[in-house]
């Protein structure tokens, strides 16, 4: 005979852990970890994730939501409200250029990559500013160097690429169509 009394006591508790992990996402100017999450609140990883389930499930009746990133947890504001926020705060739109998205997607989809393999696949020569923007977005980094002449850096996205763009893994990505040039990196 399943005991109600404890399994509201434990519901009510896992209730209680949803709102304290809502409050430190409230709190928190970046993404909190699973492992950050449990250890503060002293849970395990099924506690966390049926806290998390609930918190969810309380959310998708308002504005907000939950989301999951490569850096962690975060609250933001549901999809079906963007056109209002765009259309009322149309200054915190940021556009970014063809050829900074086409630089980027390079190297989220080829990582790593040199610069000469970004300027093989576009056909143009890369502007140092392009690469600038998005170092100080901190969407990518260095990481090694290419054994070949000259030791060229090597670049790959950074967590803070897949925050930006929602994303928890680069798997995420949606599929790339067949391209000759991009599949002749290696």
């Amino acid at each position: 005979m399943i005991n109600t009394t404890t399994t509201d006591t434990n519901h009510q508790y896992l209730e209680d852990m949803s709102k304290h992990i809502e409050v430190l996402l409230h709190a928190s100017e970046a993404p909190l970890t699973a492992h950050m999450l449990k250890k503060q609140l002293s849970l395990s990883g099924k506690e966390l994730t049926h806290a998390l389930t609930l918190l969810g499930k309380r959310l998708d009746t308002g504005v907000l939501c939950l989301h999951e990133t490569a850096s962690g947890y975060r609250l933001q504001i549901a999809d079906n409200y963007s056109a209002l926020i765009q259309r009322v705060f149309p200054q915190r739109q940021e556009r970014l250029s063809q050829a900074l998205l086409e630089t980027l997607s390079i190297i989220a989809y080829k990582q790593p990559v040199t610069r000469s393999d970004i300027e093989h696949v576009r056909g143009v020569t890369l502007s140092s500013s392009i690469l600038r923007q998005l170092f100080d977005k901190g969407w990518i980094k260095e990481d090694g160097y290419k054994e070949t002449l000259g030791r060229p850096a090597l670049l790959h996205t950074t967590p803070e690429f897949m925050d930006a763009f929602g994303l928890t893994s680069l798997d995420d990505l949606p599929p790339l169509p067949n391209m000759t040039s991009i599949n002749a990196i290696s």
